[in-house]
Order: structure tokens, then sequence, then C-alpha cells
């Protein structure tokens, strides 16, 4: 794999000589902002201020600078001037989009620097997807950083296209652009103390990086057990509770607001001063719709100052606090020495970018961006890697049939709105020649789940309730964390058509009715990701989300939801191709309970 150079991420010598030339007034700066009121993000306060730059750093914050013969003075009148915004935890993936249009959406909105843990691709395609993770994010007008997965794949009961072991995540973190290992989700693995699963986050400690969390749910010595492995942070908390309980265990919290989990509302109490240094801002998962409406991580701390959070705190949570946890190195505060990664407000309720510079060069203006992303070099094995991902079985009908008999129940997974977690639930089976139907008139379609890497054709079935469908089929490439089809639907038909139009399309979203597909969206690369610009892919989007309403589907963003059905690490009731997964017992069960 192609490694950065540290050089990239880090000043020169050079570099910090200069900026020091120019903050003892040896050396011309290359910007002054004048007339400036700079969120402190340090001491929380205002300061009316001048920012003198020098290259890719900030040389002095000091009202002296106004009177510099710099190359070039902005006087702001007054503006703000804050931090770059750094998005702690994020997968580039759920946006459905390369990283340069992903940048190109969250640029123009404050985010300078984001923390990816790509392990959407990795499932997918493993090691070589990793690598092209990390080239297809050069030359971006933005920093990004990785955690490196570790969880690939995430369970043994699910069937992905790779699998990445302790030694490779070993070799991988000595990338200079890797500053954690990605979310621990094996957590009860972890809490009973599986080896493999503590040497990997063992890896945190060797290597000197972070190790993320993800623990939904956990209290009491369960809680201790798996942060005493060395996870150092968790973003599942989903209620006020659990989030006060592992701050007090000393875990970092990152605060989440993403299109499916919405929890900065619930969790936002805790982002007092007290707190201060301990809450950092992430998104997860958003989708293209939300990113072009709402924006990243910035609508996080938007919506903070919306709610009376004082603004340095706000965006302290965005910025000085998640560079402190991954230990990026001259991030996240408007000082000396740091790098000029900068953005000027008119206002900060709102919080809307008007110029955004990242290193010192301006990257956008007034919501557009002032430089284009240049086409990285990308290694041929890493683009065969996403090529060609879905190889889907043949589906007939009868392997789509649940046998059941008369008076026979079925467990039945019910998705949590606006959260990940699921409820089982037990209802009498609607019986039709001896097999366990979907039936529109009590809200119970069928989900499927069918591997599409090539390894053994699973095809596993279970029920679903709560998503209003009236007819027809739903299906997806997009499946937490195995990256199977997912698909939903009333009729078995539509289903099988569904499976075979994503074989056909090399993965994405399809919708069926009767037999013929009446909307989709192809994503070519790993079957997760197109190459289209972002506003083209939410156009297409939000016609399939609209055939999918057409079904009769009243859920939002209903494909992410669809997509977090097949993830066996949070609770309760999931389906992959295994079968239906008992989160809790961590075992296959049965689908259909005798009577």
């Amino acid at each position: 794999m192609a490694e950065q150079t540290r050089s990239t991420l880090l000043p020169t010598q050079s570099e910090v000589a200069r900026a020091v030339a120019v903050a003892a007034g040896r050396e011309r700066p290359d910007i002054v902002f004048t007339n400036a009121r700079v969120v402190n993000v340090i001491t929380q306060e205002i300061m009316e201020t001048a920012v003198a730059v020098a290259g890719r750093l900030i040389a002095g914050v000091d009202p002296s600078y106004a009177a510099c013969d710099a190359q070039t003075v902005i006087d702001l009148n007054g503006a703000y001037v804050a931090p770059g915004l750094i998005d702690g935890h994020l997968h580039v993936e759920s946006s459905l989009v390369t990283p340069a249009a992903y940048a190109a959406a969250v640029v123009p909105r404050g985010v300078t620097g984001i923390v990816w843990d790509p392990h959407e691709i990795a499932n997918v395609a493993g090691t070589a997807g990793l690598a092209w993770c990390m080239q297809a994010s050069r030359a971006l007008p933005m920093s990004v950083w990785f955690d490196i997965p570790s969880c690939v794949p995430s369970t043994s009961l699910e069937t992905a296209g790779a699998r990445i072991g302790v030694e490779k995540i070993a070799k991988l973190l000595k990338n200079p652009a890797v500053v954690g290992v990605g979310e621990l989700m094996s957590f009860d693995a972890a809490i009973a103390g599986d080896p493999d699963v503590l040497a990997r986050a063992f890896l945190g400690q060797e290597y000197g990086v972070v190790v993320d969390g993800h623990a939904p749910g956990i209290s009491g010595r369960r809680t201790q057990a798996y942060l005493a492995g060395g996870v150092g942070s968790d973003h599942e908390c989903t209620i006020l509770e659990e989030a006060h309980e592992k701050l007090r265990a000393g875990a970092f919290l990152m605060i989440r607001e993403g299109s499916a989990t919405r929890n900065l509302g619930t969790l936002l109490p805790l982002l007092t001063a007290e707190h201060a240094d301990r809450i950092g801002f992430v998104t997860d998962d958003r989708l293209p719709e939300d990113l072009l409406a709402d924006g990243g991580v910035d609508c996080l701390v938007r919506y903070a100052i919306e709610h009376q959070v004082p603004p340095a705190l706000a965006v302290r949570a965005a910025s000085w606090n998640t560079a402190r946890y991954f230990g990026l190195s001259r991030r996240g505060a408007v000082a000396p020495g740091f790098f000029a990664d900068l953005i000027v407000l008119t206002e900060l309720v709102g919080f809307r970018a008007h110029s955004v510079y990242h290193e010192g060069t301006l990257v956008a203006r007034e919501g557009a961006l002032q430089i284009a992303s240049r086409t990285p070099a990308i290694e041929t094995s890493a683009l065969k890697a996403v090529r060609h991902s879905v190889t889907v079985p043949r589906v007939h009908a009868a392997r789509l049939a649940v046998p059941a008999t008369d008076g026979a129940e079925i467990r039945v997974i019910r998705p949590v709105a606006e959260q990940i977690l699921t409820t089982e639930e037990r209802v009498p089976a609607t019986v039709r020649n001896g097999c366990a139907v979907a039936d529109a008139e009590r809200d119970i379609a069928k989900l499927v789940c069918v591997e599409r890497h090539g390894h053994n054709g699973n095809v596993a079935v279970g029920f679903v309730t709560g998503f209003g469908m009236r007819r027809g089929a739903i299906a997806g490439t997009v499946a937490h964390d195995h990256h199977n089809v997912m698909a939903m639907g009333l009729d078995d038909g539509d289903i099988a058509t569904a499976v075979e139009r994503l074989g056909e399309i090399g993965g994405g979203f399809v919708v069926v009715d009767q037999g013929s597909v009446i909307a989709e969206l192809a994503l070519p690369v790993a079957g997760l990701l197109s190459e289209a610009p972002i506003e083209s892919v939410d156009s297409t989007m939000r016609a399939v989300d609209s055939a999918a309403r057409d079904l009769g589907i009243n859920w939002p963003a209903v494909f992410m939801t669809l997509s977090f059905l097949g993830l066996p690490v949070i609770p309760e009731l999931r389906l992959t191709d295994h079968g239906l997964i008992d989160v809790e017992r961590g075992a296959v069960v049965p689908v259909v309970v005798a009577p």
C-alpha cells in the first residue's frame, strides 16, 4: 500500500522556522486577518484580535499583527474566525460518493478534516480496498486521517468479502495517515476476554494510537471490562444515563448525529464546561440528502449553538477536543504554530461559513469550492479490488420459502425510530400453502439477505415490521458491515427481481413493483459508491426513495435503516446470510417458533 509522507501531515522544519520569523517580526506574513473575532476553543472565549499566517501555519494571534505589511491583508470587519472543523468518526461510504465528491459537499461548510474508518469498503475488498480509500483521498482540499478497521468481518455470524487479522492491522498502523484502530465492534467478545479481540485493542498501546469503541447499551461491569481492554471512545450512546456512565469511566464520548441515528438532542445536556474536554461531535453515517441540506459535522455545531451551548464550547467539540483525542498535532485551534485551517463566519448563530481556509489556502467561499480536487493516481490492484464486486446467486421462490404450520409463531424484527437498535417481536404467522408469508395488512414484510461476494451463495430469510409496506420490494448492497444484499418485500418474485438487478448494475439500490424495476441507483465502486457528483447522486436517490414511498413505505431514510438490519453487533435481532441472529446470545435462532 502506497503511503502518504509524514511531511504532508506535519510541518517541515523550514515551515516552522518561517512561522517563527513572521511571529517575531523578522519576515512578512503571507496573510493577515484584521478586525477579527477569534473563537478561542482553548480558553473558551471570543477575542478581538488579528491573525497572521505564514505559509501553511498560523504565525501569531495578537492585535499587533494588524500593523504588519503582509502580502495580503483581509479586513474582516468584526467577522468571526474559528478553527476548521474535524469530524472524528465517519464512514465516507455512507455518503454514497467518492472522497472528492464528499469533500465538495462538506468543505464549503467549514469541515477541514475527517477521521475515516473505512470498514465498509474493507469488508468488501480488504486491504486493497483500504489502499483505494487512502489513494483516493490524496490532494483533497481537506485533511483525511484513517482508523484501521478492527472487525473485518464484524462477527463470525456473517460472510464478508475479506478478512483482516491482527498482523495485517499492525502493518497498516505504520502508515502516517493512520491515527487509530477502528471501532471495536465485537464488544461482547472483548468483554468475554477473547484473546484475538483483545489483541486488536492492544495494538493501540503497541503503536501509540487510540482504539475507538462501539458498545451500544452496555453498563456496569460490562462497561468497565470493555474499557479496561484499552478502548478509548464510544459513539453508540442513545440515552443520557449510558453516556454519563461512559464519561465517568474515562471514555471520550462521541456524540453522533447521522441520517438514521440522531442522538445529539438527547445527549446535548452533557456538553457543559464540566465535560468540556471529553466530548466530540461526529456524523458516523450521513446520506447525500442530509449532507447537502444540513452539512457534515457543522450541523452539530449549529444545533448546539441554537440550543444555548456557548459557541466556543460547541466549536471545541468539533475541533480541539477531537484533535487532542486523536493526537492530531497542530490542529483544532486558532493558535500560533497551528495549521491555518480556518473558518470565517459573519455570525456564530446559524454557523454558516463565509470563507474556508485549509493549511493557509482559500478553499471555499460563500458555499462553493475555490479549489478543485486533483485526480489522484490509484494503483491498478486497488482499482480492480473495488470493481465488479457483486456476484449474486439466482434466487428462486423455493429459496425464499419459510415452512410453517398453522398456529406457529414467527420472530419479527422491529427497528427503533431514529436509532440503529431493533427489538424482537413474536407474532402469529400468516400461513399459506405450508409457508409463513408476508402480510401487508399486518405490516409484516419478508426480509432477505443474499451473500454477494461469491463465496457461498447463502440466502437467509426473516420478517420485519414497522415500514408500512403495501406491495413490491426494495433491495440494496449497502448492508453494514458485510455488505451483502438486503432485500425487503411483500412479493417473492419482486424480491428475486430486485436481487438479480443489483447483480446486473454492480450494486446499489433498486425498487421493484409487479416484476418491473421502477427506480435504481447504481453504486459500482464496491457496491457502495457512485463516481457521480453528490448532487446527481442525491437527485437519483430522492427518486429511489420516492419510488419506495409509492410502495407504502413510510419510514425515513429507509435504505439506510434496511442496511443496518443486517448488522449483528447491535441488539436485539438481525438478519445476515447465516440466518436470523439473536445478538444478545450471539447465535442463529429459528424464524419459526413451533406451536
